[in-house]
């Protein structure tokens, strides 16, 4: 896995209606329709992987060095099937947080009407992510009805830099995934192609986050600063918790505790939720995002 170099984080406040028209001029250049772009019709191939193996969670460890290559790609396609399910998760909760930050702003604004062009965008990568649950017969994992009720608590009550510190922690990590995903020729060609129009378009998204909670944090009061830190940690520990759903295993016929602490203990897994999440660790420390409290956990869940 190659790590490209991080390019240094601009510190200047952009013009938010400049922002939102340079995207929706992207946006209409660039959106798809996975209705029609994607080949829903084209069988899977046979030996290819649903998942590159080295982002499988097990790969690596001893349970991984004991199954066979059939088992270990049933579990790439198993762990692939329950991403897509939390993606889902994901994108609903990100149009409420939306919805949510332009209820009381002006209509008329580019910064509005870039909210609701994204979140058509989440709305048709939903559609998709389903569809693909659909075609590949992956069992659809939920979320723990624990994460379930703390995140009905959170959509409802946060504050804009706490939401949009949300969506880029999950966009900016499963991001880095997907590029890795869709060049790679070993992956199957539908998962490479939902991964692709993924990336493309979420790249806007997190342009959009990025230039926003920039503008939260400068403009944040004292309070709203020692909030934004709190929530900042505990995101990082519950998107550690929650990022592999640990049904796959027994789904896959693993025993679930072996491979839970397999999958902590693994230095390589590790490695790559820091470097899923590098680019962002930068960014947050740069607009002041943390404090030791959150380095800590963010530490702890491998993700610095």
């Amino acid at each position: 896995m190659k790590q490209l170099p991080i390019p240094p984080v601009s510190t200047a406040l952009k013009d938010r209606e400049e922002v939102a028209e340079r995207l929706l001029r992207v946006s209409l250049r660039r959106s798809f329709d996975p209705e029609r772009d994607v080949d829903w019709d084209a069988p899977f191939v046979a030996g290819k992987w649903f998942w590159p193996p080295e982002l499988v969670s097990l790969y690596d460890t001893p349970i991984w060095r004991e199954m066979d290559e059939e088992r270990r790609q049933r579990l790439a396609q198993v762990e692939s099937g329950a991403l897509a399910s939390i993606g889902i998760w994901f994108e609903v909760v990100v149009m409420q947080l939306l919805l949510r930050h332009i209820y009381d702003r002006p209509v008329t604004s580019g910064h509005v009407r870039y909210a609701l062009t994204e979140i058509a965008d989440e709305c048709r990568h939903s559609t998709m992510f389903a569809r693909f649950l659909a075609k590949s017969g992956t069992p659809v994992y939920p979320i723990s009805p624990f994460t379930q009720n703390l995140t009905r608590v959170f959509k409802s009550c946060s504050t804009t830099a706490c939401s949009l510190i949300f969506t880029l922690l999950c966009e900016e990590v499963i991001d880095w995934m997907q590029r890795l995903t869709f060049p790679d020729e070993r992956v199957q060609p539908l998962v490479r192609e939902v991964t692709r129009i993924h990336v493309v378009e979420e790249a806007r998204h997190v342009h959009y986050a990025r230039e926003e909670l920039r503008r939260q944090m400068a403009e944040a009061g004292r309070w709203e600063l020692r909030l934004t830190r709190t929530v900042t940690g505990e995101l990082g520990r519950a998107f550690a918790r929650s990022f592999v759903n640990p049904e796959v295993y027994p789904g896959c016929g693993i025993d679930r505790q072996r491979a839970l602490a397999q999958s902590r203990a693994s230095e390589h897994r590790r490695e790559v939720l820091r470097r899923s999440a590098r680019r962002l660790v930068v960014f947050l420390e740069d607009v002041g995002a943390f404090d030791p409290r959150a380095r800590r956990l963010w530490c702890a869940a491998g993700l610095r």
